[in-house]
């Protein structure tokens, strides 16, 4: 089924989306060299793969496909690739992965470019405490808890805010929502290892670093996306894949960063209905099938078009 969706505002252009039961139309075509692909929500749910993700990735790999995972984690590309294993996803079939946990980390120890080079060393870390705090080892960073000290922030999580000691205290979102409040003030930039606003784990939906950032900027604050649906992992993705725009497709389930990212760099893209978008597609259970026009709507919504629909990462 054919259905059609407006481009982003700066761009007339109508293009069509076509709707599809399962990649295997796509992958045997061989039309695509590199495939990005995110984890939750497409590959597993945060506790357990999704039916059939583990045997569609062995096919995929079968047809010649280079996969690549990009994904908006605040953790590091080897812990990813260690979580992705312990869930029983074979890591000899990827060609790597690039997180933006990983690509915060890579641009805090190299300072190589000027904005990170004027960020200072002291920082207010926003961290897990539940999920697993973020280890800064290796970066000659100074965690404060008085905002006075501080020089930027560095957002991982919505759980926690680091101490000096290295472990983490446990806050509410509003009370770290304050804190961000005092940094406005004062005018200090933030740096957000993971720009999800949400991600599914368990058919439920989590609050994510992204929705912290996106709080800051209405406040005024400074904000460095390190993530999708900046073009910065896209480019690593294809560097590290070997391929160009015109043959790699990215695969997702967040219209705001997985679709429209691959909008911004020209990587055709299929965007999975039953992730994050599944509640406001009407959708109740697993790789049911949304309606054409509720993803065209929602699609528009996000300024967003993907080039394929399916209901859920299978063959």
């Amino acid at each position: 089924m054919l259905g059609r969706c407006s481009m982003p505002p700066s761009s007339s252009d109508v293009q069509s989306l076509q709707s599809l039961s399962g990649i295997r139309h796509l992958a045997e075509s061989r039309r695509f060299k590199a495939w990005f692909l995110d984890q939750f929500g497409v590959l597993h749910d945060g506790k357990q793969p999704y039916p059939g993700a583990i045997s569609t990735l062995e096919k995929l790999a079968c047809s010649g496909a280079k996969m690549v995972i990009i994904s908006n984690s605040s953790r590091r590309a080897s812990t990813t690739m260690e979580k992705m294993k312990h869930l029983g996803f074979d890591p000899s079939l990827f060609v790597g992965t690039i997180t933006s946990g990983e690509l915060t980390y890579q641009y805090l120890k190299r300072r190589d470019d000027a904005w990170f080079a004027a960020l200072g060393t002291s920082c207010i870390h926003m961290t897990w405490s539940d999920r697993g705090a973020i280890s800064l080892e290796g970066l000659g960073l100074k965690v404060v808890e008085n905002v006075a000290e501080a020089e930027f922030i560095l957002a991982h999580g919505t759980e926690a805010l680091g101490q000096a000691s290295g472990s983490v205290r446990p806050m509410k979102l509003e009370d770290l929502e304050k804190i961000l409040e005092q940094c406005a003030a004062k005018r200090i930039p933030m740096v957000v290892a993971n720009p999800d606003f949400v991600t599914v784990e368990a058919r439920s939906l989590l609050v994510m670093p992204g929705t912290l950032a996106s709080k800051y900027e209405k406040l005024g604050g400074e904000v460095k996306w390190m993530g999708k649906p900046g073009k910065i992992i896209y480019e690593a993705a294809m560097k590290m894949a070997d391929a160009d725009a015109s043959d790699s497709i990215a695969v997702g389930d967040s219209l705001h960063h997985d679709i429209k990212g691959a909008n911004a760099v020209g990587i055709q893209s299929a965007f999975i209905t039953c992730g994050i978008h599944a509640s406001e597609l009407g959708l109740d259970s697993f790789a049911e099938v949304a309606d054409t026009s509720r993803v065209v709507a929602l699609a528009s919504k996000y300024s967003s078009c993907p080039s394929y629909v399916l209901p859920s990462f299978t063959w």
